[in-house]
């Protein structure tokens, strides 16, 4: 018996639903010895909104929820276990099929650390790419546009060039503190 993580596909926009209903449905029927773990792989978004910031969840996976079930020898995963899965509301099945494949170990590691890295640092609503044209929000260069010259996913920040009197000077900005410019805006 080895314990082996899967998809399972749901209802875009219910896998909160999913995840209380399978949850249930395990306690209920006495299988919590074959399903050892449900989760719903979030991370957290932060924007900015006036001078207020605002955290809000995003998920990894929208539409998918990661179930770790107790396998046979042959690693398949037991009949009674796929149909309680399979039958739980807003579940359309498994990633995979009639046959699904379980997560490798590497895949199991990455998507972890993706979720504990996530939960330690929250991550800007949007990014920024070289070349575009954004508005910055606040400091003392607040409704100055200008170019991104570098972005620094690491630190969430973003070199603009603003021109002042005529000059173009670099500025070192964090995510939170620039917005997008739209094409219309920019006419």
């Amino acid at each position: 018996m080895s314990r082996q993580w899967f998809f399972i596909h749901t209802y875009s926009g219910h896998e909160n639903k999913v995840v209380e209903s399978l949850t249930a449905r395990v306690r209920d029927m006495d299988l919590s010895e074959l399903v050892t773990g449900i989760k719903l792989p979030k991370e957290k978004i932060v924007e900015k909104k006036g001078n207020k910031e605002h955290v809000s969840e995003r998920m990894f996976f929208p539409g998918y929820v990661l179930v770790e079930i107790e396998c046979d020898e042959k690693g398949k995963i037991p009949d009674n276990v796929f149909h309680a899965i399979k039958a739980t509301p807003k579940v359309t099945g498994f990633l995979g099929g009639k046959a699904p494949t379980p997560l490798s170990d590497d895949e199991v590691a990455q998507i972890f650390q993706n979720i504990e890295a996530a939960q330690e640092k929250p991550k800007p609503k949007f990014s920024y790419a070289e070349g575009e044209v954004v508005r910055i929000k606040s400091g003392p260069f607040a409704s100055f546009t200008g170019k991104v010259e570098e972005v620094n996913e690491e630190k969430a920040t973003v070199k603009v060039t603003v021109t002042i009197f005529g000059r173009s000077t670099p500025v070192e900005l964090q995510f939170l503190d620039v917005e997008k410019v739209t094409f219309a805006e920019e006419q």
